[in-house]
């Protein structure tokens, strides 16, 4: 799995790697090494870099900031997938990302540069999240929840077959089938990304350290002359006029059914339309709240905060929620540093006051938009 290619004058080693192999992590050191290049460039954006490096980043996480900035369901999926990799990664005995870890130390002894070549993990997550509508965002969250539990069944020959693909690719394998955009944004994007910050990487002498399953499109698009603008790759598409309108258009069908219902079929047929949207919205965000096992009170706030939030844009039911369990149940430091322990099982990301946070936000969120889509028809039906 290693390549080598001379693209404007630089010679350039691709090291294909699987994520969790002993034998690609030596692999790695053993070539940079030997080739003592100027640059070792490895497919990590520079969070997640840091992160490595930083291994008591969890500490400095603010749940609050992170609801209030719409990135709960971002964060929840990327603690999914590391806990996918890092449960792998112990049944072999091997560090997760331990080629990458390798590669790092690799070039620090050898005195080249390390360059974090890969697209930021919350870009991508974004721009995947942004293009699935609400089915196959609850096919994700079910697939992940189930990746978490799912790593005993695998064995070595799976791992060696890992490297004929990207570890996303691998996990959102059944949800990428009924979404091919997914396809998109997971490896080709990221393909014309890694292949653009590697050609434009600074040395004649380039070891690149990438997943065995970026090879091929590396490749090709390293061949073109077409020159890939990583800035647009970063860049969140904006959401679609059709997402817009809805935002919109939903709270505004449901005001006039209540009026229509007032003044076409009487008091008693609007009051019934009214009980009707605030039973399905509150009883759903409830529930959702409820499979969180979140807080009574946060429980309450849900079902409250529902009928209301599902009529602002601006506002979700899970993000208050979200804040109100981080009231009642106000994170520890303890919390904290037990996240990399606790996302190896699905107990514990119900377990710890972080990650449950998020699930009350994201499960909050799903409740009320199932409820949203219960209500409308069972108006309609009053209309009728």
């Amino acid at each position: 799995m290693v390549e080598t290619l001379v693209v404007d004058g630089k010679n350039i080693t691709l090291v294909g790697t699987a994520h969790v192999s002993k034998d690609s992590a030596r692999l790695v050191k053993d070539i940079i090494h030997h080739q003592k290049p100027d640059t070792v460039c490895v497919e990590l954006c520079a969070s997640r870099m840091k992160s490595i490096k930083d291994t008591d980043s969890w500490r400095n996480m603010d749940i609050v900031k992170i609801i209030k900035e719409k990135k709960a369901m971002l964060l929840l999926i990327n603690l999914m997938l590391a806990a996918f990799q890092k449960k792998i990664a112990e049944k072999f005995d091997i560090k997760p990302g331990q080629e990458m870890i390798n590669a790092i130390e690799a070039a620090e002894e050898e005195g080249a540069a390390v360059v974090p070549a890969d697209r930021e993990i919350q870009t991508t997550l974004a721009r995947v999240w942004r293009s699935m509508g609400l089915w196959e965002k609850l096919k994700l969250m079910f697939q992940l929840l189930m990746s978490v539990g799912s790593s005993e069944e695998i064995t070595e020959e799976d791992i060696e077959e890992m490297k004929k693909e990207d570890i996303l690719q691998t996990l959102l394998a059944d949800v990428k089938k009924s979404h091919p955009i997914m396809e998109k944004v997971l490896i080709d994007e990221r393909d014309q990304y890694l292949s653009a910050k590697i050609r434009n990487a600074p040395g004649n002498t380039i070891v690149a350290v990438v997943g065995a399953g970026h090879l091929a499109g590396i490749k090709r698009y390293m061949a073109s002359e077409k020159e890939i603008s990583t800035s647009e790759l970063d860049a969140l598409p904006p959401g679609g006029n059709l997402g817009k309108m809805l935002k919109w258009a939903i709270p505004t069908l449901i005001l006039v059914l209540f009026v229509a219902g007032f003044f076409m079929k009487g008091k008693d047929a609007g009051a019934d339309m009214i009980w009707l949207w605030i039973g399905a919205n509150g009883f759903f965000a409830g529930l959702g709240a409820l499979i969180a096992l979140a807080h009574p009170y946060t429980i309450i706030s849900s079902i409250v905060a529902a009928p209301l939030t599902s009529l602002n844009p601006m506002i979700a039911a899970g993000w208050v929620s979200g804040l109100v369990e981080a009231i009642f149940r106000k994170p520890k430091v303890r919390d904290l540093e037990a996240i990399p322990v606790d996302i190896l099982s699905v107990r514990g990301f119900w377990r710890n006051n972080v990650t449950r946070i998020l699930l009350v936000v994201v499960f909050t969120n799903l409740g009320s938009t199932i409820g949203t889509m219960t209500a409308i028809p069972l108006m309609l039906k009053v209309m009728q």
